[in-house]
């Protein structure tokens, strides 16, 4: 899967060098308030966000994995450079997830397969929000399509990511702390609650349609 918004640059002098770039935010730092704040938007992306994208250029200079793509990078790193890779990636799914005029309900095969998976939009909601508190420390709540085609709620602790144990991601929550501290303290439940009106139901459908 790949991803909307993080971009590779070819910089040529003797070597080609690879190099990984954050690009701006698909909507104004305004634009998701008051559910998330321009503040909270711009310490997670301006900060967080490229301090991984930076740190992962860094680590993976003059090693094999400078010549792989970001989900290579994934599936086959461990230690700090999959730390940074995956943030790195998870952190553009999610702000890709999100919009300033989101679809609010699911629709078509996605709404279809929610529903007989999970019993209804409502109750998929429910889950993956529980998932979110019960989190323990930092990490990520996922929607995702398994191996055998079902979908499944998936929580991983710190980077973690669903490309990693062989399923497609298609939603996800960032239960970090810098993702929510600013506007909700330590109200992780609240900001979760919150975050699922800005979350876009169409973007994931088409996520979910592209097989």
């Amino acid at each position: 899967m790949k991803l909307l918004f993080l971009t590779l640059l070819f910089m040529t002098t003797d070597t080609a060098v690879k190099t990984f770039t954050l690009a701006p935010l698909p909507y104004e730092y305004t634009a998701l308030a008051p559910e998330i704040s321009e503040e909270t938007l711009r310490y997670h992306h301006d900060k967080h966000a490229a301090a991984y994208v930076a740190k992962l250029n860094e680590l993976i200079a003059g090693t094999p994995y400078e010549k792989m793509s970001l989900e290579a990078i994934i599936e086959k790193s461990d230690g700090a450079i999959f730390n940074n890779a995956a943030q790195a990636w998870n952190h553009e799914f999610y702000f890709a997830t999100l919009s300033p005029h989101p679809q609010h309900e699911p629709e078509g095969a996605l709404r279809k397969a929610i529903d007989a998976q999970f019993g209804s939009v409502e109750k998929l909601k429910e889950q993956m929000t529980a998932a979110a508190a019960a989190l323990f420390g930092s990490g990520w709540v996922w929607l995702a399509e398994d191996k055998s085609g079902k979908l499944a709620i998936f929580s991983g602790q710190n980077a973690d990511n669903p490309l990693r144990h062989g399923m497609r991601p298609l939603l996800c929550i960032d239960v970090w702390e810098h993702a929510y501290y600013i506007d909700y303290r330590n109200a992780r439940a609240d900001s979760v609650k919150a975050l699922w009106k800005r979350i876009d139901w169409k973007t994931v459908g088409e996520r979910y349609d592209r097989r």
